[in-house]
């Protein structure tokens, strides 16, 4: 298990945890949340080992391998596939050495752990995990250097799920994938067969791959069993109850005050008017938990347009000669909020585009109302902004006629303060530039706002009043989002992005969901397969023999540790004294041992069980 005790590190002479003590299960999946600038990167440093600790201590198993993602791949020229591959350290060694090795004995062990870690279907399970995050089989042969840098890390995501550390700590893997990439790695992440420590603020992934939260806030760390759902019910109990239970203590503070007062000056009452000053002096306080600073956006309001504000018939769109999409018949109104589904590389950017108007159509007709305003957000317009200038100076430079108190307070208005106001953007939080990304997107108060990932970067806190903010909002909206959360609570309207074209889609999120991981299994042979007696069994998947695999394993480990244990208690057991001087301990070690036995009954019938299903489904 992962064990932190009393760790106390500091930033710039920031505390960033004091005393913070915490164990995480082996093979437990857990999210740890906390609001942005709390340290959940940090920590993820100290357990790697990559800073010094200047308090407490953190302990892993020996041996055990921790893995996160790389900060990028190189821009180099080798394939994806093979990048992918040589992040398996064990198996590339073992491969290199089974070319050399003249001694029939290594050779022997070589060949024997290459098959106890599966390598020879390395491949193919490497070729899967670039799949299911977008790479078709083209792309996986594809230079690295072919990429931009987000795709580059779609391949440091996809070589650490391949390497299956013993200890996967991922920080915000999703910032990077569209939806049809999240959910995959959702998916993934539920049957992965070791540790897995996450950092997340998508409450989707938190509620369906985890099974345990771990808290960061005032400097400690909190776990709780269950999802983020279950977390966010006992964080509420727990915070009405320290503020009943810190109502009661000031009503029972003020009334021994009121005694102290009225009689501490009369001599017949002295002894009982200092008792009580004893009774408050050793009062531990109970503190109500303060509310955090209330997370807003503050959208301005469009006036109204006829409908329908965009409309399309018969349209077409791409680039150059080449064209994405066809067959193009839409209409916009000021209260639609759509959402655009569809894989990767079908149009969903190119049909942002066609909308916001920074691509012309390439043929049909397309009418919009003169009147219109757009607002326009992608993830790649946060990486534009000017790190050099303030917040208070994009906005100077965008409404120059505008007083700064005005322009601070819209800035306020999209949760930066006063001391955000004046820092450069280059020291600001990831969150922090979103938010003024998104303030700019609506300064001109859009009656058509269009987002492409709005929530990368920003909290739980924040994507919660992001939903609360669209919702009140009175313009169109079209969101591009892997956030599940997200689109379920303001999407009404889904638009399918695929084929070359758009159309409705008239199943909801979870059917679409669930469509994608079916898609994700390879698809089963009809026809004349159809036919075939009921008998034949479909052969297992390679993810379902891994699984299989490594439950023989699991299930082998715990009985070898069952049989050592029984080995210790049996030498206790065979100690004379207990029979002679002990008798009240040999009772207690006779239970433990019988226990003991019992468990290692259910073990073994465990194994077996798993035995006979690996056996079966290699036949």
């Amino acid at each position: 298990m992962l064990r932190i005790t009393d760790l106390t590190f500091n930033i710039e002479g920031r505390p960033l945890f004091e005393a913070a003590s915490a164990t995480i299960p082996t093979g437990h999946k857990v999210g740890l949340i906390g609001r942005n600038g709390a340290g959940k990167t940090t920590l993820f440093k100290l357990i790697r080992g990559e800073l010094p600790l200047e308090g407490g201590s953190i302990s892993l198993p020996s041996r055990a391998r921790i893995g996160g993602v790389a900060q990028e791949v190189p821009g180099n020229e080798v394939s994806l596939l093979d990048t992918v591959l040589a992040a398996d350290t064990e198996r590339a060694e073992l491969l290199a050495e089974a070319e050399t090795a003249t001694d029939p004995t290594r050779i022997s062990e070589v060949q024997t752990r290459l098959a106890d870690i599966d390598a020879w279907s390395a491949e193919a399970r490497a070729s899967s995990i670039l799949r299911g995050l977008g790479f078709d089989a083209e792309e996986q042969l594809m230079p690295c250097s072919a990429f931009s840098g987000g795709w580059r890390m779609r391949v440091a995501l996809a070589a650490v799920l391949f390497a299956q550390p013993d200890y996967l700590l991922l920080d915000e893997p999703t910032n990077y994938l569209d939806l049809e990439g999240a959910l995959w790695l959702e998916n993934y992440l539920i049957r992965y067969p070791h540790t897995v420590l996450i950092i997340s603020h998508d409450r989707e992934l938190l509620n369906r791959a985890v099974g345990a939260i771990l808290h960061l806030e005032d400097r400690k760390l909190t776990y709780y069993s269950g999802n983020y759902d279950q977390f966010a019910r006992q964080r509420a109990a727990q915070r009405a109850v320290l503020t009943a239970a810190a109502k009661k203590q000031d009503a029972r503070r003020a009334h021994l005050q009121s005694f102290v007062d009225r009689f501490k000056a009369k001599a017949s009452k002295a002894k009982q008017a200092q008792s009580r000053v004893k009774m408050l002096e050793k009062m531990e306080t109970i503190r109500a938990p303060e509310d955090a600073a209330r997370t807003v956006f503050s959208f301005p309001e469009p006036e109204e347009l006829s409908p329908p504000i965009i409309s399309i018939e018969n349209g077409s769109v791409g680039y150059g000669e080449t064209v994405v999409l066809n067959r193009l018949n839409l209409r916009i109104d000021q209260d639609d909020r759509i959402a655009l589904l569809g894989k990767n590389g079908q149009g969903k950017s190119t049909l942002s585009k066609l909308l916001s108007g920074r691509l012309e159509a390439m043929g049909g007709k397309t009418t919009q109302s003169t009147k219109l305003r757009i607002g326009f957000f992608a993830q790649h317009q946060v990486d534009e902004l000017r790190i050099e200038e303030t917040p208070l100076q994009h906005l100077l430079r965008e409404r120059p006629a505008e007083g700064q108190a005005r322009l601070r307070a819209r800035l306020a208005g999209f949760g930066l303060g006063a001391a955000q106001a004046e820092t450069e953007v280059g020291r600001l939080s990831g969150g922090q530039k979103a938010r003024l990304s998104l303030l700019l997107a609506t300064l001109p108060a859009p009656h058509l706002l269009i987002l492409d990932e709005p929530t990368n970067h920003l909290d739980i806190e924040s994507r919660e009043a992001l939903v609360e903010a669209l919702t009140a909002y009175s313009g169109a909206v079209i969101l591009v989002s892997h956030d599940m959360h997200l689109l379920s609570m303001v999407a009404d309207r889904l638009w399918l992005v695929q084929d070359g074209t758009v159309r409705p889609y008239e199943e909801d999120l979870e059917t679409y969901r669930k469509m994608l991981l079916q898609s994700d299994t390879p698809a089963r042979n009809k026809g004349k397969e159809a036919d075939k007696p009921r008998e034949t069994a479909q052969k297992p998947t390679r993810d379902q023999m891994l699984a299989l695999r490594a439950e023989v394993r699991k299930c082998e480990d715990r009985v070898k540790k069952l049989n050592e244990m029984g080995d210790k208690l049996a030498k206790k057991l065979a100690d004379p004294s207990l029979y002679d001087e002990r008798k009240d301990e040999l009772v207690v070690w006779q239970k433990k041992y019988a226990e003991l036995r019992e468990a290692l009954d259910r073990a073994e019938a465990l194994w077996m069980t798993a035995l006979e299903k690996l056996e079966k489904a290699e036949a």
